[in-house]
């Protein structure tokens, strides 16, 4: 008989570390009053003897998981009916290997009961694969034909279907190579690195390859989400090649670099990296907009999806269109001021204030103010990564509320320190801009432009030549960086 999900889908607690999803009754406890001829056996010998199982019972005898189910820990099996095992794919049983995998992922380890009093339950099978068990059915509709059969280590369910492997997302991309422009490429950054900090992960899961080598052995995985973790679930938009590559174009002028081959990387990088999502997200339930982590916001016309593909840590959505706009790409970068890396003279902690304040209109705000440092020229220094390579307007918001005077400050763009500890080659140096008391406004102050995409070390707000009190102070609350779309 079949039953619904609240009996099918109980963890029952067979150890201290099983999670707990207590009913009235525990058939776990209750078992070992039975007199059932089960407990006589291990699951290993019981699913070997069974009619109903024995094609299943040939593959666990097959792959040594027979002599797994023997030992003294405690497992649940589902086991598949004989009908069931008729129906699997033949490319799932090939060799050894995917025998073994296909098994695996019809074992948990500790005890699963059918008594219930939650809708869904996860649990984590040998595969290390997660199955869901949600409303009445297992993941992909395997239904309960008999429940509750128990032995002496463990219980056994059998199902109307087997519960073949899904694969994870990152897993279904790898399959796509070479068939495919954008798996092809997320594939290349195994090697690539976009980043310098990726070369140190990758030399490090090396080293260590069963901690680290999931997340950090490619650069997207280690930087947008390791679409390789079963333990969450993402959304991900895999785009056909002529849509991928338009959207590449698209960036190119945005992201150039030192030769094309890098521009095209990382404008790939770029265009790749807002269409993978937390959260599994069915096409249904699809809004018309997402938001990327980095802050990008995608719209998504259900219309261009091709195919949606289930997978075991959430789905992918093969897509013929995703027109992502420039204005939405680009985004604006923001530098606050009480973060700075850094200055140009020695100690002058007793002159630097980071304030917590509130504006005039009870919004509390952050920032920095250095005032009576005795310093002509000095300088605040800060940082701002992955910017354009186009025209970005400037504007601040720098707050003088405790002086009655006006002074002025300005800023310059990149540079280097040269042997007498000055900067020297700088990209853009702005004017002086007027502070005047009490406003409150974010002011435009001009423009730069940056030829090739990248990292800004250093950008400098620098004080008036001079070191009088009050003259020379500094202040800031933010910068904001905003690219000219060409």
């Amino acid at each position: 008989m079949k039953i619904s999900i609240n009996k099918y889908s109980k963890a029952i607690l067979a150890s201290l570390s099983l999670m707990a999803v207590v009913s009235c009754s525990d058939p776990w406890d209750d078992h070992a009053e039975s007199s059932d001829d089960n407990l006589k056996q291990n699951l290993g010998e019981r699913l070997t003897s069974i009619s109903e199982t024995s094609e299943f019972g040939k593959l666990l005898t097959e792959t040594g998981y027979d002599r797994v189910l023997a030992n003294t820990k405690t497992y649940t099996v589902w086991a598949p009916t004989n009908e069931a095992m008729a129906s699997v794919p033949a490319n799932e049983l090939v060799n050894l290997n995917s025998k073994k995998r296909f098994v695996s992922n019809h074992i948990a380890l500790t005890a699963f009961g059918s008594v219930s009093n939650q809708d869904t339950v996860t649990v984590k099978m040998l595969s290390t694969k997660n199955l869901e068990f949600i409303g009445g059915e297992v993941m992909d509709g395997a239904s309960v034909v008999t429940a509750d059969q128990y032995t002496s280590n463990g219980v056994y369910h059998i199902v109307s279907d087997a519960l073949v492997p899904r694969s994870n997302i990152w897993e279904y991309i790898k399959s796509m190579n070479g068939s495919n422009a954008m798996s092809s490429y997320l594939l290349s950054l195994n090697e690539f690195n976009i980043y310098q900090s990726d070369s140190t992960a990758k030399a490090m899961a090396e080293t260590m390859p069963g901690v680290y080598s999931d997340s950090l052995t490619n650069s997207y995985l280690k930087n947008v989400y390791n679409l390789n973790n079963e333990n969450n679930k993402y959304t991900f938009f895999l785009l056909e090649d002529d849509a991928f590559n338009t959207e590449v174009q698209k960036l190119e002028p945005y992201l150039t670099k030192s030769n094309a081959d890098s521009t095209t990387t990382y404008a790939s990088y770029f265009t790749t990296r807002d269409f993978a999502f937390h959260k599994s997200i069915s096409q249904e339930n699809l809004p018309d907009t997402l938001v990327s982590r980095f802050g990008v916001k995608v719209p998504i016309n259900k219309d261009n999806i091709i195919q949606q593909v289930p997978l075991s840590n959430g789905v992918l959505y093969m897509v013929g269109a995703m027109d992502v706009p420039l204005e939405t790409r680009l985004l604006t970068k923001q530098i606050e001021g009480e973060n700075p890396s850094g200055f140009s003279q020695g100690d002058k902690r007793g002159n630097t204030y980071y304030r917590e304040k509130e504006d005039l209109y009870g919004v509390m705000f952050n920032d920095i103010m250095v005032q009576n440092h005795g310093e002509p020229l000095f300088s605040i220094y800060y940082g701002a990564s992955n910017l354009y390579s186009t025209t970005y307007k400037v504007y601040w918001r720098a707050i003088n509320d405790i002086q009655s005077n006006t002074f002025q400050q300005r800023l310059r763009f990149g540079g280097m320190f040269n042997e007498l500890g000055e900067v020297v080659d700088p990209i853009a140096t702005l004017d002086y801009t007027d502070v005047p008391p009490n406003i409150y406004d974010e002011i435009y102050i001009g423009e730069f432009t940056l030829e090739e995409a990248g990292d800004l070390d250093l950008i400098s707000l620098i004080a008036a030549n001079s070191g009088s009190n009050g003259v020379n102070t500094l202040t800031l609350d933010y910068i904001k960086l905003v690219p000219v779309i060409k």
